[in-house]
């Protein structure tokens, strides 16, 4: 079957594969599922049809609760209905799982899998919220990446329509939701012609009807409900097959090897890894590297979670195995263990499989990132200690529960070329950068990928943008340690990050900056000219935003930035980007009048014209740092945490760090130790034009300039 590619992410994908089997979306927003709703409703908008030829019905209420309730409702009206959500808004959708579960409509949640508020808030991703809702009698299917939720996306929707169970379809909020990835996307007609049609039919004929009533939903007591409620084990048990049936309609057409569970290393492998969802990447780059020294380690990556089908899973697990590792990205207090290490110690103990060593880890909660290295220690836990219920990826120096992780290590495949960017957030960085794998993935052979860390602040706090492209697929979930580009797009960060942490020796660094060479001395920090200098960095500025304000685009400075990497980088020949660039300035501001798409496109030439590379002095290889200031008043709190946080190195914090914070209580009046200087303009008082009127310091939410009120003999 010849499939289109498409550059997009997996919020994208699964709003793609999942408005083919929708007929009403019940939708309220929550990130970071909210693009897969938005995109839905675009094109319902737009008048789209899914593959019953019909116009999807979006219907958006006040909360996930009335959301859930319009899935229940239609569903239980005879329409195919899906919804999109995560966190706190799923968990607000319970009571009405348990309901769908047990009226066995087929109906499928599209869940970005998010943490669940606990001592603090968080929007970013781990499995807290799916494990919740696993005993509501939803079946769970679980991707890794953006091409696994285009194509098992699909099986979620088949199965639930035939097998009459409903589905909550997960993959890793951000991680995978807003990775961007070129990717193979579904032709509709190949997925209507897997859609049992019959299986459809009788779900609408169940629908309630007045021309033949039913009672749904009534109140029975305890001599009668046990019973009842083990009837619909049948479905249950054949779910399994019925979700492999289906992965096998989508391995004829793709060429694919989905199974329930997938194996992945060497086949007699004494170490295996079981885990699921954006993990299993990092672990295969892992597998691949460990067993290239000679050592024999695997991966079971999980599928298919609810029901977990205990001989698929013993069918993949190599008879030679010793020691397992289970990594869960949850976290419950309390417990023997995490969810998915209890099923699997269940299933070995079921199947009197005894001898074998299984040991609990946890990882990556709130979109922590899993790295290499700490895949390594986890593999060499299980050849060496044996730590069991360990964390990895944090320092835990209360309890003593976390790995020691070694050093960084390269696993990407050979030939993949990694870009770093650090921008502000809202000044069209992250929009440039999703620009450039959008032209890159889909006008050249190469594959693709982009992933955007930033912090909840969004508009205002710092982004940093990290995109790969190579020849072969690339599975690297995790940020980019091993950079051959970095740019920085605010000069104010020179002397608050370490922008060039894990570059490569030769490598490229780009500033946006106002300095000319004789100012760099001076403003650059010692730190960042050794860097510059040892490694041999190949350095160039563009003063962007002067540039930018002469052309009229205040301080969107993303096009004279884009244009100058795709000079720098070379990743596709310069002339062609230019047309590329030009396209989409074309496509994306035409509506807007000729002069600003003249202005983009100016940009994009000045952008090239303007560049300059910065003769390195031999001496900065030798820059010695400036004396530290000899008094800091600066509360505890601020120097020790919140100091870290704001250098981008809040993940070196140990557990210790929190001691006396554990219910989440926080000193107040913190901000006013937090002032970035990121704004590229700021404010002056001019005395002689001053009436004193004071609405600047009324309007301005920055305090940026502060009244004072003085009595006569003050002043």
């Amino acid at each position: 079957m010849a499939r289109k590619f498409k550059t997009m992410d997996g919020n994208t994908a699964a709003a793609h594969v999942s408005y083919a089997f929708t007929e009403v979306a019940g939708i309220y927003p929550i990130t970071p599922s909210s693009p897969m709703a938005d995109n839905v409703d675009q094109w319902s908008a737009a008048g789209r049809k899914n593959i019953f030829g019909q116009t999807v019905k979006v219907i958006e209420m006040q909360s996930e609760a009335g959301a859930a309730g319009t899935v229940h409702g239609s569903l239980a009206a005879g329409a195919l209905t899906t919804t999109y959500t995560a966190s706190q808004g799923l968990l607000l959708m319970i009571p009405n799982m348990y309901k769908l579960a047990g009226e066995l409509l087929p109906a499928v949640f599209h869940v970005s899998a998010r943490t669940v508020a606990t001592h603090a808030l968080n929007i970013f991703g781990d499995h807290s919220d799916v494990m919740a809702c696993r005993q509501t009698g939803f079946a769970m299917l679980c991707e890794s990446n953006p091409q696994e939720v285009m194509d098992l996306g699909a099986v979620a929707h088949l199965a639930a329509i035939k097998g009459r169970v409903p589905f909550v379809n997960f993959f890793d909020g951000f991680r995978t939701s807003h990775e961007i990835q070129k990717i193979a996307i579904w032709d509709y007609d190949d997925l209507a012609e897997m859609l049992d049609m019959d299986a459809v039919n009788a779900f609408r004929a169940r629908a309630l009807n007045p021309d033949h009533p039913v009672m749904r939903g009534s109140h029975e007591n305890g001599d009668i409900f046990f019973q009842h409620r083990e009837a619909c084990n049948a479905y249950y048990e054949a779910i399994p097959g019925i979700v492999e049936e289906y992965m096998g309609k989508v391995n004829a057409k793709l060429g694919t090897n989905y199974q329930l569970f997938n194996y992945y290393g060497a086949p007699d492998a004494d170490r295996v890894v079981i885990a699921m969802g954006s993990v299993c990447g990092t672990l295969g780059e892992v597998i691949d590297y460990l067993n290239a020294q000679g050592q024999k380690v695997g991966m079971i990556q999980v599928h298919l979670y609810r029901p977990f089908s205990v001989s698929h899973f013993l069918s993949k697990l190599p008879e030679t195995v010793k020691t397992i590792s289970v990594l869960d990205r949850t976290k419950e207090p309390g417990a023997i263990g995490e969810p998915l290490y209890e099923d699997v110690c269940t299933a070995l103990a079921e199947a009197g499989r005894v001898g074998i060593k299984v040991l609990a880890g946890r990882y990556g909660l709130s979109s922590k990132d899993t790295t290499p290295a700490q895949m390594v220690a986890v593999y060499d836990n299980m050849a060496g200690e044996q730590k069991n219920h360990f964390t990895v990826g944090i320092e835990d120096d209360v309890s003593g529960h976390s790995l020691k992780v070694g050093p960084a290590v390269d696993t990407a495949p050979e030939g993949t070329v990694a870009c770093k960017f650090w921008g502000l957030g809202a000044d069209g960085t992250v929009g440039a950068n999703k620009l450039a794998v959008k032209i890159i993935g889909d006008h050249t052979d190469l594959y693709s990928q982009a992933y955007f860390a930033y912090d909840s602040r969004k508009s205002g706090g710092v982004t940093i943008s990290h995109l790969r492209f190579g020849s072969r697929p690339i599975r690297s979930s995790y940020l980019i340690d091993y950079a051959d580009f970095i740019a920085c797009h605010n000069q104010s960060y020179v002397d608050k990050y370490d922008l060039l942490r894990g570059i490569k020796e030769g490598g490229t660094f780009l500033l946006n900056c106002m300095w000319n060479d004789g100012d760099l001395e001076k403003h650059l920090p010692a730190s960042l000219r050794r860097t510059i200098a040892r490694k041999k960095i190949r350095f160039y500025t563009l003063n962007a935003v002067d540039i930018a304000m002469g052309l009229g685009l205040g301080g969107r400075i993303n096009m004279l930035m884009q244009a100058a990497f795709f000079k720098l980088a070379g990743i596709i020949p310069l002339d062609d980007a230019v047309a590329y660039l030009n396209e989409a300035i074309v496509k994306t501001y035409g509506r807007k009048g000729h002069a600003v798409v003249d202005m983009n496109q100016e940009a994009v030439r000045q952008g090239i014209a303007m560049l300059h590379e910065v003769a390195v002095p031999a001496a900065w290889a030798d820059a010695t740092e400036d004396a530290p200031a000899a008094c800091d008043e600066r509360p505890d709190f601020v120097r020790n945490i919140v100091d870290v946080m704001n250098r981008q190195e809040g993940d070196e914090l140990p557990v210790s760090a929190f001691l006396g914070y554990e219910d989440g209580t926080w000193p107040v009046g913190i901000t006013a130790f937090e002032k970035r200087g990121a704004a590229i303009m700021v404010p002056v008082w001019d005395a002689e034009k001053c009436i004193q009127c004071n609405k600047c310091a009324f309007a301005c939410p920055h305090a940026a300039i502060r009244p004072r009120l003085l009595s006569a003999e003050e002043a």
